[in-house]
């Protein structure tokens, strides 16, 4: 993504916006945490992507921050230090929404954040992988979905990131009216598949596909620190 941004396009100018779209949350959440108000952070998140957009300052992205992730909170660090020194909410994103960003369920999910010393960055980061992983669960919702499948992900989705027991897994065979054996080969085919789209996910965020695994070991590392 890092890479394709370089030469802009209309294909990768959607594919930034999308990839904004999807993990804007870890950005208002780590503003938030320097912004006492939630109208300010809401304003300097907006006017953020703004700059991010219009600016084309992922084309600006050195190469050994091949990580979505990484890139997107050191450009947010440069906006917030450059932003300081202005006022007037429509100076920030020319007075324009950049992005349709549903605040109002973002700011809900914040007050639901930890308020020990977790840093704004650490705090970035794990939300990052949680958006990213209920990103992932959504995609394979909507593909069982599509085949007619829904309530086989509703019944199995515990198997996919966790452990399904003995009797999960009756439990899930009484419910969609198929043997314990089948419910657990089931979990296994869920499970497989979201580890792919797991990582074609994290494919979206990295520059090159070498960099693929170590993004996982890492969003992994982040997953268990908290």
């Amino acid at each position: 993504m890092l890479a394709a941004g370089r030469g802009i396009s209309p294909e990768s100018q959607a594919a930034l916006e999308a990839l904004c779209q999807t993990y804007w949350f870890p950005v208002y959440a780590y503003v938030r945490r320097h912004a006492s108000v939630a109208e300010d952070a809401q304003d300097l998140t907006q006017g953020f992507f703004a700059h991010l957009l219009d600016k084309e300052a992922i084309g600006k992205a050195h190469p050994d921050r091949g990580r979505f992730r990484a890139f997107l909170l050191t450009a947010m660090k440069n906006f917030l230090a450059n932003e300081r020194d202005k006022a007037g909410a429509v100076k920030r994103g020319g007075g324009r929404a950049a992005l349709s960003l549903d605040f109002d369920s973002g700011e809900s999910q914040f007050k639901l954040e930890p308020s020990h010393d977790l840093t704004p960055e650490k705090l970035f980061e794990r939300r990052w992988v949680l958006t990213l992983i209920d990103q992932v669960l959504e995609s394979l919702r909507m593909e069982l979905s599509a085949e007619g499948k829904a309530a086989y992900f509703e019944q199995l989705k515990q198997g996919i990131v966790g452990d399904m027991a003995a009797e999960d897994h009756e439990r899930a065979a009484a419910a969609l009216g198929i043997s314990a054996a089948a419910a657990k080969q089931g979990a296994y085919r869920l499970r497989k598949r979201y580890r792919e789209l797991f990582r074609q996910e994290v494919a979206r965020t990295v520059a090159e596909d070498a960099d693929i695994d170590d993004e996982i070991g890492r969003l992994l590392e982040i997953l268990g620190e908290g």
